[in-house]
């Protein structure tokens, strides 16, 4: 079971990183879209994300659920703002930066909000 455990993790972080990947390289262009690097990793993230919680709360562990469903609302708010946006030409800088900002934040608190190295 820790294998899987951390074989999601695995998983789930490189989705955050392919969708930081997505945002950032568009950082020093005029035109924001959402492209298919934000598209797959906002899901790959969100569906590893789930998984995972299913497989810690079927440990023995203790499951923070606060923690939980505060990175669950903001990935869901960023992978439907990327897949509502997917088609479009364009995006707005302020739509382009929220997404950014969203995504560092869960970042964030999956590093900073009792981190399993402390």
């Amino acid at each position: 079971m820790d294998l899987l455990r951390l074989i999601l993790l695995f998983i789930h972080i490189l989705g955050f990183a392919a969708l930081l990947g997505g945002l950032l390289v568009q950082l020093s262009s005029s035109e924001k879209t959402v492209n298919a690097l934000m598209r797959d990793g906002a899901g790959t993230a969100f569906v590893a994300g789930v998984a995972l919680v299913g497989v810690l709360e079927a440990g023995d562990g203790d499951v923070n659920h606060v923690k939980i469903a505060v990175k669950f609302a903001i990935s869901l708010v960023i992978l439907a703002l990327v897949m509502i946006n997917l088609r479009k030409p364009s995006i707005p800088q302020g739509l382009y930066l929220g997404l950014l900002a969203l995504t560092v934040l869960n970042i964030g608190v999956a590093v900073f909000w009792s981190p399993a190295h402390a």
